[in-house]
């Protein structure tokens, strides 16, 4: 059993988040949602979850990470960059199992480490993947060492059956 943070904004896609979530469950981990301000967070599709506040989180406390879309990315740079950052360069930088789908990416950006990873998003940021010294791939699903990414909602199954593959190890 591994105790898992998701970080999410307003308007993140709900899918990304609910499909992963309740696949870790199924496998009977522990799954932690934190947002910027905490408190109960709404989806862009009207879904909402209660969440801890992000710069209440201790990264030492978790095995792994997960990084949903839809605008949920951005409204976390936007309103709490500096803690996003300090989470997610403590999770890689660790070598704990990270995944992100859509533009979870950008919060990977942002924190300076898509630099020499081979990764894939949502076209629209494949871009801004490149600019950051990554090498963006169009594949449901692609894996380098600790991180797994995806691009959109019909990749989840091929992104959690490799995300569960990092946490058996």
């Amino acid at each position: 059993m591994k105790k898992i943070l998701f970080i999410v904004g307003s308007e993140f896609e709900d899918l990304e988040l609910f499909a992963p979530m309740y696949r870790l469950v199924e496998e009977e981990h522990v799954v932690v949602v934190a947002s910027p301000p905490g408190g109960v967070v709404t989806g862009k599709h009207g879904y909402s979850i209660s969440t801890v506040k992000l710069s209440d989180v201790r990264p030492s406390e978790y095995d792994a990470l997960v990084l949903p879309g839809g605008r949920g990315p951005e409204r976390v740079r936007v309103q709490a960059r500096e803690e996003a950052v300090r989470v997610i360069r403590e999770i890689m930088d660790t070598g704990k199992p990270v995944a992100a789908i859509c533009h979870g990416p950008q919060l990977l950006i942002s924190a300076d480490r898509v630099r020499g990873r081979r990764l894939t998003s949502y076209p629209g940021i494949a871009e801004d993947i490149i600019n950051a010294g990554g090498t963006w791939v169009d594949q449901p699903v692609v894996v380098d060492k600790n991180l797994v990414t995806s691009r959109i909602p019909d990749d989840i199954p091929y992104m959690m059956r490799e995300f569960i593959k990092l946490l058996r190890i």
